[in-house]
């Protein structure tokens, strides 16, 4: 699923091809063909992110939300665009460019009550100006649950994902199964600074740099076309500081990675 700093980016791009201009929107698969009647040829005011979500609003109030989910994803073409491939969920089309949205978990409208519904029950968000990083630590100060379970709990921080979840625990040599009570807050305070640090790394650069610059050589990545992280998606090969294996389990569905020795329990 992609985490926050793709929405952000999302958002950027939406901006800067769309936005102050109307925007023709329909949706070739139909399923989405209401929501696209009432914001077809208004005005898109600005696009935003919040967490995982993507949000476009028009003129007169009316709001386009959008979450990826694991399948997901826009793609953009300049104009004059090609007739719709595959099961094309939404496409907008401005003056130079267009974009088609395939897969989403969810693309409706929403109104603003909807959206500050939306603000309330998620985390702040590191890469949002507007965000306090307190509401997170006054649940995660008194939680009893693994600080690698709520990192990734949208209700308590908004955007973080697998990955950022598992790189900036080894980054502080945190194990991901201390108690979130058991955090301090000089150490939250570090790891919140980290991810706003390397969520708008993410954001600019368009993927994840998450290893220092004096770390970042021997064994590849876990993909040819990501940079190298130092646990995520690496069981069993050598930490990339203190070279004992890399260890994975299972939290709440998702795989985790981390360093024994770099991040004892």
């Amino acid at each position: 699923m992609p985490e926050g700093h793709t929405l952000h980016r999302l958002a950027r791009e939406h901006q800067r091809h769309f936005a102050g201009a109307p925007v023709r929107v329909s949706s070739p698969q139909g399923r989405f063909d209401a929501g696209a009647a009432t914001v077809d040829g208004r005005v898109l005011e600005r696009a935003e992110a919040y967490g995982k979500h993507l949000l476009h609003h028009y003129e007169g109030g009316r709001i386009v939300h959008v979450h990826l989910g694991l399948y997901g994803k826009f793609t953009e073409s300049p104009l004059p665009m090609g007739d719709p491939v595959g099961q094309v969920r939404m496409r907008m089309t401005g003056t130079t460019v267009g974009t088609d949205l395939r897969g989403p978990t969810a693309c409706e409208i929403y109104d603003s009550t909807q959206v500050a519904a939306l603000a309330r029950r998620l985390g702040p968000d590191p890469l949002r100006a507007d965000a306090d990083p307190d509401r997170a630590w006054r649940r995660i100060a008194k939680s009893q649950s693994a600080i690698g379970a709520l990192l990734m709990d949208q209700a308590v921080l908004a955007g973080v994902g697998n990955v950022y979840r598992a790189e900036v625990l080894y980054r502080h040599g945190i194990h991901p199964d201390r108690l979130g009570a058991r955090i301090s807050r000089a150490e939250w305070d570090a790891v919140w600074a980290d991810l706003v640090e390397l969520m708008a790394v993410g954001a600019r650069a368009g993927v994840m740099h998450v290893v220092r610059p004096e770390h970042d050589h021997g064994a590849p990545s876990y993909a040819a076309d990501r940079p190298r992280t130092y646990v995520y998606r690496r069981a069993g090969e050598p930490c990339r500081v203190c070279g004992t294996p890399v260890l994975h389990t299972v939290m709440k569905g998702r795989n985790l990675f981390w360093c024994p020795t770099c991040q004892p329990s």
